[in-house]
């Protein structure tokens, strides 16, 4: 009689990644929350995990702090747990306002919410969180 035959454990999958949008330049601009939320609305509609959007799609309001119109936002992107890029040169605004500079910086720091200059950025940050550390597997969101 013969042995039976180990049966063959497939490889596992490769991660994906996240299901990213990427908007066109073309589009309405974030003058005010509900703008915002038209971004959000976007994003859910594609069952996004990240939202990557051109600085260009942002009205200068929205890099003035003072207008909160940038918190409201990212806020509403927070608690809904879509990621938000925001790509492009931000220079003028950063250059002029240390509290802007320091937000984006600060914001740079997290896993939410980005100011990239392009998408390549974005694209290493995305594969850099979807490498895992120390032997361990990346948690699932």
């Amino acid at each position: 009689m013969s042995e039976p035959r180990p049966t063959p454990v497939p490889a596992p999958a490769p991660d994906p990644g996240p299901v990213v949008v990427r908007l066109s330049a073309d589009g309405p601009v974030v003058r005010e929350p509900r703008d915002g939320m038209d971004l959000l609305g976007e994003a859910f509609a594609q069952d996004a995990e990240w939202l990557v959007v051109p600085a260009t799609r942002f009205g200068p309001e929205f890099f003035a702090l003072a207008t909160r119109l940038a918190g409201e936002v990212t806020q509403k992107f927070a608690q809904y747990r879509v990621g938000l890029a925001v790509v492009g040169d931000l220079s003028a605004y950063t250059g002029a306002s240390g509290a802007l500079r320091d937000f984006v910086r600060e914001s740079n720091r997290g896993r939410q919410l980005w100011f990239l200059a392009d998408e390549a950025e974005f694209d290493a940050r995305i594969d850099a969180l979807r490498e895992p550390r120390d032997g361990a597997s990346r948690p699932s969101r």
